[in-house]
């Protein structure tokens, strides 16, 4: 398996216009995924604890912020890595600190958690290169890139949908 060297410049922190896409559709998702985390966690959780809801909150506003001054300016693309932060953080103290009794809805917010604690390794891997590419992952577009971003996405929606369910029904 060869392995991309870590000098080599790096797409997703480039202004290359065929990468353009992916980030408008990272701001657009992330408008409204983080939103929905935001208003789900506040609807849904025992106790409002205002450095959880603040981080979630904060990270909601903040992804699509940077990404979207990121299209004009990649430079700041790096910064993806607060909000993100961020939210990871708001997250796992809410999974440890904020749980409700309904199962369905426990089950759904450690779903979403592990979702986005996987995108964030994603991130790390591809975008800040925290560990060797290999060269079949180096391609932003490639079969495999998209199976594992399949994974973190369908780990988020599926538990959400459980959150949702567990909240509404």
């Amino acid at each position: 398996m060869k392995v991309t060297p870590l000098a080599r410049t790096r797409v997703e922190m480039s202004n290359d216009p065929s990468f353009l896409p992916r980030v408008r559709r990272l701001a657009g998702v992330s408008s409204i995924a983080l939103g929905i985390i935001w208003l789900l966690a506040m609807q849904t959780t025992e106790s409002h604890n205002v450095a959880i809801d603040g981080a979630l909150f904060a990270g909601w506003i903040l992804m699509p912020t940077v990404l979207w001054t990121s299209i004009r300016r990649p430079e700041t693309r790096p910064w993806v890595f607060l909000p993100s932060t961020l939210i990871t953080l708001g997250l796992v103290a809410l999974c440890l600190t904020a749980l409700p009794t309904d199962s369905l809805i426990v089950s759904g917010w450690l779903l979403v958690t592990a979702g986005i604690l996987f995108g964030g390794f994603l991130g790390g891997w591809f975008w800040f290169r925290w560990l060797p590419v290999p060269a079949s992952l180096d391609v932003p577009f490639a079969s495999g890139r998209w199976a594992l971003i399949g994974v973190h996405v369908l780990m988020i929606v599926a538990g959400l949908v459980l959150v949702a369910l567990g909240f509404y029904i």
